[in-house]
C-alpha cells in the first residue's frame, strides 16, 4: 500500500509539472492542442489526489461500524475520478471546438516538444501504474493508469493535429484546435468505462466464473468437506469477501465442523490472494 500511495504522489508531481509546461508552451506557443492538453493533465493532478485520498482511507482497518473494512472507499473514489475525467473532457471539447471559430495565430514550431515529452513521461508512469494496481487489485489505482494512458493518447492526437496546422498554415489552419476538441472527447469517452467498471463493483457485481470455481477447488480440496453448495463475493475495495455455504458428514459432532470450518476459511486466504475474508456457512451434506 505504501508503494502505490509514493506511485500516486509521484503521478502527482509528473502530471503537475506537465501541466505547467503545456500551458504555458500552449499559451506562449499560441497552439490550442497543447493549450488543451496542458489543462487536461492539471485535472491529473486532481484525478491523481483523488486516488491518493481513496488508498488512504482505503487502508484504515475494520472497525465496529466497518466490519468489512473501509475499501470500498478506495472503488467510490474511482467512480468519483470517472465522473471527474468526463466533466473536463466535455469541457476541454467544447472550448476547442468554440475558438476554433476564431483562428488568429499560426502555433510556433516548438509546441509540438512538449508534447513529445508528456507521450513519453505519461507511457512510463501509465505502465508502472496498471502493474501495480494489478497486483494489489486497485480499482482507483487501474483508473489513474487508464487516464494516464488517455493523456499518452490525447497527446499523440494532438501532436497530430498540431503538426498539421504546422505543415499548411492555411489549409489545416483549424487542425490545432480540431485537436484540442478530440483531446477533449477522448478523456470524456474513455472515462465512461472507468464509471461503469466501477458502478458495478459498487453493485456487489461477482467476478468472472474462473474465479469464483478457484474458490470451490480450494474448498473442496479441504480434507472433510463433501460439498460446496453456495459460493458469493463481492468486492470491497481492492479485494473480495467471499460467502460459502459448506456441506460436510451431518453426522459429526458441531466442535468437527467448525474445524473444518476454520481450514477452508485459511486455505482460501493463504491460496487465492485475491480475496480478503471467508464467511463460511456449515450445511449438511445431502449425500449423508
Amino acid at each position: 500500500m505504501n508503494k502505490a500511495i509514493r506511485i500516486a504522489i509521484a503521478g502527482m508531481l509528473v502530471s503537475g509539472c506537465l501541466g505547467a509546461i503545456k500551458i504555458t508552451a500552449g499559451y506562449r506557443g499560441h497552439s490550442a492542442s497543447v493549450l488543451a492538453d496542458g489543462f487536461e493533465s492539471a485535472c491529473d493532478v486532481l484525478a491523481s489526489g483523488l486516488v491518493l485520498v481513496g488508498l488512504i482511507l482505503s487502508a484504515r482497518p475494520p472497525d465496529e461500524n466497518h466490519p468489512y473494512g473501509h475499501g470500498r472507499v478506495e472503488t467510490l473514489t474511482g467512480l468519483l475520478l470517472g465522473l471527474f475525467l468526463f466533466n473536463a473532457g466535455l469541457l476541454i471539447a467544447w472550448r476547442g471546438l468554440a475558438n476554433a471559430a476564431d483562428v488568429s495565430h499560426t502555433p510556433e514550431p516548438w509546441t509540438i516538444y512538449p508534447l513529445i515529452l508528456s507521450i513519453i513521461a505519461k507511457a512510463a508512469m501509465m505502465l508502472v501504474k496498471s502493474s501495480h494496481a494489478k497486483t494489489i487489485g486497485s480499482s482507483a489505482l487501474r483508473a489513474d493508469a487508464a487516464n494516464d494512458g488517455l493523456d499518452m493518447m490525447s497527446g499523440f492526437v494532438a501532436m497530430v493535429c498540431l503538426s498539421l496546422t504546422l505543415w499548411q498554415p492555411v489549409q489545416f489552419a483549424k487542425a490545432d484546435h480540431y485537436g484540442a476538441f478530440l483531446v477533449g472527447l477522448i478523456v470524456a469517452g474513455t472515462s465512461i468505462r472507468v464509471v461503469l467498471e466501477d458502478s458495478l463493483h459498487l453493485m456487489d457485481t461477482m467476478p468472472d466464473d474462473a474465479s469464483m470455481a478457484r474458490i470451490r477447488e480450494v474448498a473442496m480440496g479441504v480434507e472433510g468437506v463433501r460439498g460446496v453448495e453456495k459460493c458469493f463475493a463481492r468486492k470491497t475495495g481492492m479485494r473480495y469477501h467471499a460467502d460459502l455455504h459448506l456441506e460436510v458428514d451431518p453426522e459429526i459432532s458441531v466442535r468437527d465442523s467448525h474445524e473444518i470450518a476454520q481450514r477452508v476459511r485459511m486455505r482460501i486466504r493463504q491460496e487465492v490472494n485475491w480475496v480478503a475474508d471467508v464467511l463460511v456457512h456449515v450445511e449438511p451434506w445431502p449425500g449423508g
